[in-house]
């Protein structure tokens, strides 16, 4: 019976190791590419997340100034509704029998005019209110509109930048990917961990006069032998990256 041949190439530990150092120099210069942006990206997201938190704060400046409408609303209401019943009462003093009645009536007649009193002082409050939310809102839109501006030059900047370097950094990744084929996932998951661990992106460094080119702490003798053989994965005890000979 004939065995099934995979489709799998079971690549040597030689060949894993050049892959990964064709990866790291492929990584290198999307890394180069990618400094010409600078700190667009960054300045970009900044600016939308200012714009955001702009945004929000003028939304809820705008409901509290609807709030305010509708306080006062129902305050000019319950005005209305105290004038009325004052009138009322100023009608039934005309019809009393007797003092009592009309002081009970009077007494109504001066709580209705402190309702009225306190509805109105409510409503200086609330028109006061309404005037430093207005203002704050109009200074936050400013602000907003500015930064508007300002976000729009920089994404423009970026896209510009990005569509430069948009076929380079395709043709790159084209060939990351042929040389992460010929990596095993583990490894490959070690060289983007110690990748993102480095400030320099450097995961894969040559040994140069007999120094770690990545942290330069010197390697034995033997350790560059090793290293050269190829024979298993080797990183520098210092900085913990990959080890390959030149």
């Amino acid at each position: 019976m004939a065995t099934k041949k995979t489709a799998e190439v079971d690549y040597s530990m030689q060949e894993k190791i050049i892959a990964l150092y064709e990866l790291q120099k492929i990584d290198s210069k999307i890394d180069d590419i990618n400094k010409v942006k600078g700190e667009l990206p960054l300045e970009v997201q900044d600016l939308e997340d200012e714009l955001a938190g702009l945004k929000t704060r003028i939304a809820n400046i705008n409901a509290e100034i609807e709030e305010f409408k509708t306080l006062s609303n129902q305050r000019k209401r319950e005005v209305d509704q105290a004038k009325i019943q004052i009138a009322n009462y100023k009608q039934q003093q005309d019809n009393v029998r007797n003092n009592r009645e009309f002081d009970t009536l009077t007494k109504e007649i001066e709580y209705q005019e402190l309702e009225i009193e306190l509805a109105e002082k409510r409503l200086r409050e609330y028109a006061a209110g309404m005037k430093t939310k207005k203002a704050a809102a109009e200074e936050a839109e400013g602000i907003a509109e500015e930064r508007q501006k300002d976000l729009d030059a920089k994404k423009a900047e970026l896209e510009s930048i990005e569509a430069e370097t948009a076929d380079q950094i395709a043709e790159l990744r084209a060939k990351g990917d042929k040389a992460k084929s010929r990596i095993d996932e583990r490894l490959l998951t070690a060289y983007n961990r110690i990748r993102g661990s480095v400030r320099n992106g450097l995961a894969v460094v040559t040994v140069q006069r007999d120094a770690c080119g990545g942290c330069f702490n010197h390697i034995p003798p033997q350790r560059q032998a090793e290293i050269r053989m190829g024979k298993k994965i080797i990183v520098c005890e210092y900085c913990g990256r990959i080890l390959v000979s030149e």
